[in-house]
């Protein structure tokens, strides 16, 4: 099975101690990778269930995930921690994320050829029976998720209206309502 949230053995070792502090904090796992150069940094993606997380969201994990690593050791070397979102032409490493981008354009590439291809553009038509449906100038083609070695979403006009629309509401959905003040204000009150 193909596992595009944590690709090399190391980072699946990696994935099995941070995923458990990661949705103990109540966000999920996007994607790891353990990257080399002079100081190998370990890239963790991560987001709430629903989608999207805060820069202090992200710090709180940072906190939380390198604690438990300096109790595991699992990276013999110096390295940095990132902890980010995933981004607006986000990977996409579930199935899940096949459904929810639906109607978004995307890159897919396979870990080998299929009709004389690994490389496929086009726009996202869901997931039906394990297979990631995507429409290209050919017409839609189904993969299968096992056959994926890459998924990202491509960055276009429609993606980022989209995703500050997103933003708009879940700040709306956030913002404190007349009685959150009147609750405020009494608090106020009752310490003078």
């Amino acid at each position: 099975m193909s596992d595009l949230i944590a690709k090399s053995a190391m980072d699946r070792r990696l994935a099995e101690i941070v995923t458990p502090v990661i949705e103990d904090m109540g966000f999920e796992l996007v994607r790891i990778r353990l990257m080399g150069g002079n100081t190998p940094t370990l890239q963790i993606m991560a987001e709430r269930a629903g989608g999207g997380i805060e820069v202090d969201e992200c710090a709180e994990i940072s906190t939380a995930v390198s604690a438990t690593l300096d109790v595991e050791d699992p990276i013999l070397d110096a390295y940095t921690l990132e902890v980010s979102s995933p981004g607006i032409d986000r990977p996409l490493t579930r199935l899940k994320d096949f459904d929810l981008y639906e109607g978004y354009e995307a890159k897919l590439e396979t870990s080998e050829l299929i009709d004389g291809r690994k490389r496929f553009r086009g726009v996202l038509a869901g997931v039906e029976d394990g297979e990631v449906l995507i429409n290209l100038d050919i017409g839609t083609v189904g993969l299968q998720f096992d056959w994926l070695a890459d998924a990202k979403l491509v960055l276009t006009d429609e993606l980022i209206k989209e995703m500050l629309r997103q933003q708009k509401a879940a700040r709306k959905e956030g913002a404190l309502d007349e009685s959150d003040f009147d609750a405020i204000e009494t608090e106020g009150n009752a310490d003078e």
